[in-house]
């Protein structure tokens, strides 16, 4: 199985320039806890998450304003959308990331593989054990 047919096409992302503020409104109209941060072209310049917002805004009391530039993590883990979906399961696994962007080959993001998408179209075995890859970055941090 190739990894454009399991990920999600279409995907909103936020400028480097935008404030924390409207990533989480964004998250909040989107019901998403992830966001890519894409420069005009839609190159993938890094990723912002909810936790990013907590950690990296509330918890260090900084404002609302802060661009996301500060708050974004980068490099950004991507996969090709004809590379086969286990290249993409490896990727997710090596660096303990629940998702992984889609791009093209200069860099454009075309859409977003979670671990929910590997779930749902990737056999029981396989997505269980990119699971327990991905989690083995919190038994270590605990």
């Amino acid at each position: 199985m190739l990894c454009q047919e399991v990920m999600k096409p279409g995907v909103e992302c936020i400028s480097p320039s935008s404030t924390a503020l409207l990533a989480a409104q964004k998250m909040r109209d989107l019901n998403v806890g992830f966001l890519p941060v894409c420069d005009a072209s839609k190159k993938v310049l890094g990723t912002v998450t909810d936790r990013d917002l907590s950690v990296r805004v509330i918890a260090d009391d900084r404002p609302v304003s802060t661009p996301v530039s500060e708050l974004m993590t980068g490099p950004v883990i991507t996969c090709r959308p004809q590379d086969d979906i286990r290249a993409a399961q490896k990727l997710m696994g090596m660096h303990h990331k629940s998702r992984i962007v889609c791009a093209d080959d200069d860099g454009r993001i075309v859409g977003i593989i979670s671990l929910s998408d590997i779930a749902k179209y990737v056999e029981p075995v396989g997505a269980g054990e990119t699971m327990k890859k991905i989690s083995e970055r919190e038994a270590r941090v605990t």
